[in-house]
């Protein structure tokens, strides 16, 4: 109720006929909190934190501000005005903040959609969209959301995260890590799978380190969010939604065919959802090695099978088409997941072998292996199973 008070006090004060500098906007919040300080004590603390909160209502994205600049929090969930809770360290935890009211959180949810030049509203109630900062933003309206305005935010650290962060972290050995170093820049299609959380994007972004920077990359995504550093000739293209008339829409098949005629060296698409894993299986068995992907699986043996139904949604060919297709353009798999501990590892990683006996053959290169519990944390090392048996693109690159 306070907050409520004094939003409405600072509204009366505001001259809405005209544009308020920050400055001008701080000084009436600051009127307004020496007006209630007369009335009520108000600590030097409090006052601050109100007069923080109150401005982010104005000019920012009201109490989620504070959250999306607390480096702590990776993940913000919003089920309706009361029940925010927040994900620290892989736990998760409810959040004393509240939304003032309904209204006020449907503008906010207006504020980050319109940023990504996206929209939502009753009749497209689902919207992906992100945050300034790349932040990934999921947005579900009513009527399909029941209990209020549903807002999901996957925060990704401002730090880029390197191989050497991975390595410190015990997600991956040195071992492992040379060899995928080789690997990427010999040129092998390498497509990352993993469960939600698992951390693929940023796997992603530390593996594209090791592209050399002469390289003419075209990233391809829904919504944008690769953080790829260090290389000038790199081409970002992102999707776009249908408009309000339900017209405009380019979607990630267009854009993987507008990247083959854009003269790539390599083509790293974002995350294959659907038929769009036709049109990149064709950029890969087409001269366009080195690419790299992302994909949700359970498993690097899902992976594939994953893959060979979102191509047959992409093109009507006969299932033993579609699998040598991939056995052709994806020459290794890394597999990460989320450990009970939640700590996030790499699990498997597998070279794809050829079509044989009417099935995708694979040889696991690497695996996890679970050794012990301490302290509540899973410990094991990444195993070397076998050496990889295709070796041409290797002797090709002078390794």
């Amino acid at each position: 109720m306070e907050a409520m008070e004094l939003h409405r006090a600072i509204l009366r004060k505001l001259d809405l006929t005209r544009e308020t500098e920050d400055e001008e906007l701080m000084d009436i919040i600051q009127e307004v909190l020496d007006e209630k300080g007369k009335s009520v004590y108000l600590p030097l603390q409090d006052k601050i934190r109100l007069s923080r909160e109150l401005f982010n209502a104005f000019r920012k994205l009201d109490i989620l501000q504070e959250l999306i600049e607390d480096d702590e929090i990776t993940e913000i969930m919003i089920n309706g005005t009361e029940h925010i809770f927040l994900e620290r360290a892989g736990q998760i935890y409810p959040s004393q903040k509240q939304f003032l009211s309904q209204a006020k959180l449907e503008d906010v949810i207006q504020q980050i959609v319109s940023g990504s030049n996206r929209f939502v509203n009753e009749s497209s109630p689902i919207v992906d969209a992100r945050l300034a900062d790349g932040s990934r933003v999921n947005v579900v309206l009513p009527p399909v959301a029941l209990n209020g305005p549903v807002v999901t935010i996957r925060k990704f650290p401002k730090e880029i995260i390197t191989m050497d962060h991975l390595l410190e972290w015990g997600s991956i050995n040195l071992e492992a890590v040379s060899l995928l170093q080789k690997l990427v820049k010999a040129r092998y299609n390498i497509f990352i799978s993993g469960g939600t959380g698992s951390g693929k994007t940023t796997f992603l972004n530390a593996l594209s380190h090791f592209i050399p920077k002469s390289e003419r990359i075209i990233t391809i995504e829904d919504n944008a969010e690769l953080q790829i550093r260090g290389i000038d000739n790199l081409v970002r293209l992102e999707a776009r939604n249908a408009n309000v008339e339900g017209g405009g829409e380019i979607s990630i098949r267009e854009l993987i065919r507008c990247a083959l005629r854009m003269r790539p060296d390599r083509i790293i698409v974002g995350e294959v959802r659907g038929g769009e894993a036709v049109d990149m299986l064709q950029a890969y068995n087409t001269g366009h090695d080195g690419s790299l992907s992302t994909g949700h699986a359970n498993s690097s043996k899902d992976m594939l099978s994953r893959l060979e139904t979102m191509a047959f949604m992409g093109m009507d060919l006969p299932l033993s088409a579609i699998s040598r297709q991939i056995a052709s353009g994806i020459d290794i798999i890394v597999h990460l997941g989320r450990l009970r501990d939640r700590s996030r590892r790499v699990l498997q990683i597998v070279e794809v072998l050829d079509y044989e006996q009417e099935e995708i053959q694979t040889n696991v290169l690497y695996e996890f292996q679970e050794e012990a519990v301490k302290d509540g944390r899973i410990q094991g090392r990444l195993v070397k199973q076998s050496e990889i048996t295709r070796k041409e693109k290797l002797l090709a690159a002078g390794y």
